[in-house]
């Protein structure tokens, strides 16, 4: 099992291009299953969950081809319909084949994805609205099995207690495409990767009106053709880089950096005294920004929401980062209550936190010190990293499989900024670690 050995307190400069969006990529694979016609995706690095979704895809007869800079898609056998356990299990995403492959093939069987580390999250919104469009589901052995002739548009409400779910509007979404008549998604998720999606369909010939909006309006067609689509650059890449290059004082310059899709965190950065510049670029989703920051952090209150607020995919990051600002920061995850694996590890790096419920507190101003870490989850891993690169000493991070699901070679992206981050394998893991890294899909984070 990999880990990384990181010598912190070397201040990071230089400049990286962003990668593709991972949580963009996954149901643009996914979309494939709509068309019988080449869909070629660009912009996607080889990570551990677009490898899994390249799997899942080529078990439902889908010829999946590496491709410069990207993948080339084409659903071949359309009588394949199971998406089975053994793969859906490494990630949660896979969830997002039972709309597209609905709409097309008419019968879907997905297994049914397991919880992950920082609590359940369960596709109810997901079979609710495929069932607003005429599907039947059943539950049957684990498995989600759902039919339909062919589905019809209708209202769809896909509010839940958090919020808006994002791959539940991509699962329908893709199936109201193809569905007759017309579709309405009341509370659709704004995000900027159902965006992406919707554009793509979009120039697939579907007919999507509202994207971005917390209301989309589809008019179903009848069949849509290949494509050849640029996935957007990954925003909580971006965002983690960012916090990367602030938190060791660093002077970094960022290509392909999607500033519309971080606004929220861009104000908490001006408020902490991370100045991110916008240097070129005309497309507000693809420009060029510099990052620096004050020599002395300030503190600040964040709560994650839904897009366009603070996304909880950047808490964790953003948490290493107030652990070395000065003064007191609070932090409030309303997303997912139980994201907070990481407190434990950064208390043991020497920060000072103060969890109640959904909240902690973090009294900033203190050294980051050097120690052995365990990732639980990709965020959280990422977390552990940046800490490590502004601590005195050595950080290990162990388990860092995880990161490997969201972050193309990290260790060599940040070694080009002037870090000293080593990728090393254990030669016996322990026990437990074995136990884990065989189920790490069911704990991990899509």
């Amino acid at each position: 099992m990999d880990f990384f050995r990181i010598e912190g307190g070397r201040r990071l400069s230089g400049r990286i291009r962003i990668e593709g969006a991972k949580n963009a990529a996954l149901p643009l694979m996914a979309a494939c299953l709509l068309t019988d016609q080449p869909v070629m995706l660009r912009n996607i690095r080889p990570l551990a969950d677009i490898a899994n979704m390249g799997r899942l895809l080529a078990d439902l007869g889908v010829e999946v081809k590496p491709a410069a800079s990207g993948v080339s898609l084409q659903s071949m056998d359309e009588n394949r319909v199971h998406a089975r356990y053994n793969i859906v299990r490494t990630m949660r995403a896979s969830i997002c084949v039972l709309g597209p492959m609905l709409a097309r093939r008419k019968r879907a069987i997905v297994s049914m994805p397991g919880g992950c580390a920082f609590g359940h999250r369960p596709v109810d919104l997901h079979l609710r609205g495929l069932e607003a469009l005429g599907a039947k589901i059943e539950l049957r052995g684990g498995d989600i099995i759902a039919s339909a002739d062919r589905l019809k548009g209708d209202t769809v409400f896909l509010g839940g207690p958090f919020g808006s779910t994002v791959l539940g509007t991509a699962n329908v979404m893709s199936a109201a495409v193809l569905a007759k008549g017309r579709t309405v998604i009341e509370c659709a998720a704004c995000e900027p990767e159902v965006v992406d999606l919707a554009n793509m369909l979009n120039a697939m010939g579907a007919r999507i009106l509202g994207a971005g909006s917390p209301r989309l309006v589809i008019e179903g067609v009848d069949e849509l053709a290949g494509i050849d689509h640029v996935v957007m650059p990954d925003r909580i890449v971006a965002g983690t880089y960012a916090v990367a290059a602030a938190i060791t004082n660093g002077d970094v310059m960022l290509d392909d950096f999607p500033y519309d899709s971080l606004l929220a965190t861009i104000n908490h950065f001006r408020e902490i005294g991370v100045h991110v510049q916008r240097i070129s670029g005309d497309d507000p989703m693809r420009c060029t920004v510099r990052v620096t920051s004050e020599r002395n952090l300030k503190p600040t209150t964040i709560t994650t929401q839904p897009h366009p607020g603070f996304p909880t995919d950047l808490q964790a990051q953003m948490m290493a980062l107030v652990c070395v600002a000065e003064g007191n920061s609070v932090i409030t995850e309303k997303i997912y209550p139980e994201r907070f694996m990481h407190v434990a590890e950064l208390m043991r790096m020497g920060a000072q936190l103060y969890r109640q419920g959904p909240t902690v507190v973090v009294a900033g101003g203190g050294k980051l010190i050097g120690a052995p870490v365990m990732a639980s989850d990709l965020r959280a891993s990422a977390s552990l990293v940046l800490a490590g690169l502004a601590a005195e000493g050595e950080t290990i991070v162990n388990r860092v499989y995880h990161l490997d699901r969201g972050y193309h070679r990290m260790e060599e992206t940040l070694n080009a900024l002037g870090a000293r981050v080593e990728r090393l394998k254990e030669e016996k893991p322990a026990l437990d670690d074995e136990v884990a890294a065989s189920t790490s899909a069911v704990s991990g984070i899509v």
